[in-house]
């Protein structure tokens, strides 16, 4: 259960990575990666930083800088020595693992809050045993607040197009296994730049859920979006229209096409999409609109149902035509790979 749900946390802020956001990871490893190589030597020395005790066995020897290259950039690190040349963190010695176990808790706590759990089993994964409680909780008190000051940053510039998604996770809750709600807003500036904005965790994605999570963006200081970009769900377009005032909203294309290959058999899957996806390789909005409604006109007879489709979500999919050419693959869809 653990796994699975770590592995979807993983797949839905991929969208964070791609769109170079990865500060926050980055830090939250570093934090983590750094604290557990402090308590380490502790162990090794057998006695805390200052701590005089009969039972030490050496003493430190200040700190090494050390660059640690992850999946999510490159960590600094202050390795600790010692003075006999004895020590080295093990955190660097298996270092795919150790990192990949690091930027899963972190991914997690951005998500979930902190763990003392997660992190408690990160330390003993690490073969670290005997760490007290109030050291894991000091560990936690740090990355919480790390989590803390990216989920409650004010966005540093207005972002024109941003992209609104959720996810359903199965998670177990006080020893039942329930659906929970996660969604992510990412921003993009004029020049192409993505930063995620904010990301929150509720029972449902209802329409209030997107309302209040919207608010909290807007009273941080969201502003100037000129369209957002989603699947067509109905509480959310209503909350877009409440909270953003003057924004457009553009239904995803690769949602909008499975919804579309929904409407006829199978076997023709292949052939409706790549005859759709013309549409989008048409250099202006005039091509693109005459290019929706051959399409739309040659399903008719085959697919009348996928023809009515077409004719309905003409407006919604095409909004991105209204807008920049150069910037049309940034904001056709909210999925990064669809550009």
């Amino acid at each position: 259960m653990a796994d699975d749900f770590r592995m979807a946390l993983t797949n839905l802020l991929r969208k964070s990575e791609m769109a170079g956001d990865v500060d926050f990871l980055r830090d939250g490893v570093r934090i983590l990666g750094q604290t557990l190589m402090d308590l380490e030597v502790s162990q090794h020395l057998r006695a805390e930083k200052n701590e005089r005790t009969p039972e030490r066995a050496g003493h430190r020897n200040g700190y090494r800088t050390r660059q640690w290259d992850t999946r999510v950039g490159t960590v600094d690190l202050q390795v600790p020595r010692v003075r006999d040349g004895s020590f080295f963190p093990s955190l660097l010695e298996p270092r795919r693992r150790a990192e990949r176990a690091l930027v899963g808790v972190v991914q997690e706590a951005y998500v979930q809050g902190v763990s003392t759990r997660r992190v408690d089993e990160l330390v003993k994964a690490r073969g670290m045993t005997g760490i007290s409680k109030s050291q894991v909780s000091r560990l936690c008190e740090e990355l919480d607040a790390e989590v803390e000051r990216v989920r409650s940053r004010h966005p540093c510039e207005e972002y024109p197009y941003v992209w609104l998604d959720a996810r359903f996770l199965k998670v177990r809750q006080e020893g039942r296994v329930v659906s929970t709600a996660v969604v992510i807003a990412i921003g993009v500036t004029a020049t192409g730049e993505r930063e995620v904005l904010g990301l929150d965790v509720g029972p449902s994605e209802d329409g209030e859920f997107w309302l209040q999570f919207l608010r909290s963006l807007v009273s941080r200081g969201l502003k100037g979006v000129r369209l957002a970009t989603s699947d067509s769900h109905q509480g959310l377009k209503n909350a877009i229209a409440a909270t953003l005032s003057g924004t457009c909203w553009q239904r995803c294309r690769v949602h909008f096409m499975r919804n579309a290959l929904s409407h006829g058999p199978r076997a023709s899957a292949m052939m409706v999409a790549a005859t759709i996806r013309t549409v989008f390789a048409q250099p202006d909005p005039a091509g693109a609109r005459d290019q929706w409604r051959r399409v739309a006109d040659s399903f008719r007879g085959r697919f009348p149902r996928l023809a009515e489709v077409m004719d309905e979500a003409e407006a919604d999919v095409l909004a991105y035509a209204t807008f920049p050419v150069e910037h049309w693959r940034q904001i056709w869809s909210n999925n990064p790979r669809s550009g």
